[in-house]
């Protein structure tokens, strides 16, 4: 157990950042999710664009790499693009 104040503190504030950066990587992932189902092309590419921020910002706030970050939108872009043949 922390045995000092800030420790206490640190711990706190830790539990209230992590269920943040949950909440927001699964609400990502639902709306990566509903993009994936989409068959609607000009749905899609509004969708895409929505999507492709939320990921921007887990990468920005260090939840996600930002590797993968751009590997997620380059490969959610190539979904989108072939939806219409």
């Amino acid at each position: 157990m922390a045995n000092h104040k800030s420790a206490l503190k640190r711990i706190r504030s830790n539990e209230a950042k992590r269920l943040r950066n949950r909440y927001q990587a699964k609400t990502t992932r639902t709306f990566i999710k509903r993009l994936k189902g989409s068959t609607d092309k000009s749905e899609a590419e509004e969708l895409l664009k929505n999507v492709s921020a939320m990921i921007d910002k887990l990468a920005k706030k260090n939840i996600i790499h930002k590797n993968n970050a751009s590997n997620k939108k380059s490969k959610l872009a190539k979904f989108v693009n072939t939806l219409g043949q």
